[in-house]
This record gives structure tokens, C-alpha cells and sequence, in this order.
């Protein structure tokens, strides 16, 4: 169980999970305070946004995979401003889901993309 456990958690790298881990913690504080504004705040909402904080980077990894596969070595020259609403749109859309995508569908995907990968944490 701990080897398993060793691949999913370590299927992204350091710098790949705090990069994400970053922006889910922003999201996170951004949605927290917007639901005190509203007088709505209560420790179940508190939890369940650090929680998609905590596991956004591994929804964003299954993201990126499916949009690598469909698009491949593509470019696209499109208006910045949309490609930036775009990115955010993508980055609310995994984070708001992330519990739903990631703990059923990531964390095997993670596993069985990594299981045949010579990675550091295979040793």
C-alpha cells in the first residue's frame, strides 16, 4: 500500500505541485472570503476549500494530460485577453471540481501513467 501511495502522491513534481498548490490557495482564500462577506463562512466551507486547495494540483494534471492528448503539438494564435479568460475559466472549473475529478479519476490516472515510469520514487 505504501509503494502505491508513493507513486500517486508523488507523481508530480515538487515544483510542478507547489506551482499549483500556489494558485489553489489563492482560489481558495479568494472563495473563503467571499462566502464571510456573505455571512455564509462555516467550518464545512472552510474545509471543503482546502481540501480542492490541497488535491487542485493533481485535478490540473489530469486537465492538462486530456488537453495534451487532444491538441498535441497545435498552436494556437489567439487574443491574449481570451486566452487568459480561458485560463482562468479552466483553472475555477478544476478547482471547484477537483474533489470529483481528481479522487476517482486522478489519482488513477496518476497511478497507472506513472506505474511503468522510471521516476525518482520508484527506488
Amino acid at each position: 500500500m505504501n509503494k502505491i501511495m508513493k507513486k500517486i502522491l508523488g507523481g508530480l513534481s515538487v515544483s510542478d505541485y507547489l506551482k499549483h498548490l500556489f494558485f489553489g490557495i489563492i482560489m481558495a482564500i479568494f472563495f473563503i472570503y467571499m462566502f464571510y462577506n456573505l455571512g455564509r463562512a462555516s467550518f464545512l466551507v472552510v474545509l471543503v476549500f482546502a481540501v480542492n486547495a490541497l488535491i487542485y494540483p493533481y485535478s490540473r494534471l489530469l486537465y492538462e494530460s486530456i488537453a495534451d492528448f487532444i491538441f498535441r503539438d497545435n498552436v494556437f494564435f489567439v487574443n491574449p485577453l481570451f486566452l487568459l479568460a480561458t485560463k482562468i475559466i479552466t483553472m475555477l472549473m478544476c478547482f471547484g471540481f477537483a474533489i470529483f475529478i481528481t479522487m476517482p479519476a486522478g489519482l488513477m490516472y496518476i497511478y497507472l501513467y506513472y506505474q511503468n515510469k522510471n521516476k525518482p520514487f520508484d527506488k
